[in-house]
């Protein structure tokens, strides 16, 4: 239904991070030399790793911040339990993630890339489950404000293009030699996300133990004072919204 009347259709999924790769590639991975500092990892497929979990958290928390404000009229209307409506969010943007992700497998293969398969079933799960934790609390909490604060709606975007620039998808954490600067972005629930999801490819060696138990926490406490703070305030979402 998402893509029903556009001409390229599914394509589009497959499409958008893969020219988001592409001028990532040469505007920071060679101009820049970016791609110097990328551990043991062609660029663009460094920069698709931390690409394919960010569009899925993009996608989710700006869908889901104005989730409330969209479905107003069914929100007066009839009873179920609200959180269903951010949950629907995530669901819409792990469909898209599973076909991103087909095409990151065909990158792989490309650049014939070396994958440890045991640390693959132990480090990609985890980099799922915080990814979603994260995802649904940030959801969660932003689509409750939005429903009182309007300035939300404008907030949102801009702060998940600030988001996308403090988080490793375009450049390896290890490149920031400041080590509280380290502890603030690791304060991001996506740090974790993304730096375990490229472990596989990269070793256990790439993580900071320290930074990754920051974030995971993070992540952990954002789902659930999102959580918290949606089931406080849902009772006034019909009257408000």
């Amino acid at each position: 239904m998402k893509y029903k009347q556009t001409t390229l259709g599914v394509i589009w999924v497959v499409l958008q991070p893969i020219l988001t790769v592409i001028i990532f590639s040469f505007f920071f991975g060679r101009a820049l030399n970016v791609e110097k500092t990328s551990p043991g990892l062609p660029y663009p497929v460094f920069v698709f790793s931390g690409l394919l979990l960010w569009n899925f958290f993009s996608s989710s928390v700006n869908s889901a911040g104005n989730s409330m404000l969209t479905n107003a009229p069914i929100i007066k209307k009839i009873y179920f339990p609200r959180i269903i409506i951010p949950v629907t969010a995530l669901l819409v943007s792990g469909v898209d993630f599973i076909v991103a992700f087909v095409a990151y497998v065909g990158v792989l293969i490309y650049y014939n890339v070396h994958i440890d398969f045991m640390a693959l079933l132990i480090f990609w799960p985890i980099s799922i489950m915080f990814l979603l934790l994260g995802t649904l609390g940030i959801s969660c909490w932003l689509a409750a404000l939005n429903v009182k604060y309007r300035d939300f709606r404008y907030v949102i975007p801009f702060g998940l293009q600030i988001a996308l620039f403090v988080s490793p998808v375009i450049y390896p954490a290890s490149i920031i030699s400041e080590r509280w600067v380290n502890y603030v972005l690791a304060l991001n629930p996506m740090y974790a996300a993304i730096n375990f999801f490229r472990v596989p490819l990269t070793g256990a060696n790439s993580i900071d133990i320290v930074l990754m138990l920051i974030s995971s926490v993070s992540s952990t406490l954002f789902v659930l004072l999102g959580i918290y703070y949606f089931k406080r305030t849902e009772a006034f979402f019909a009257d408000i919204a």
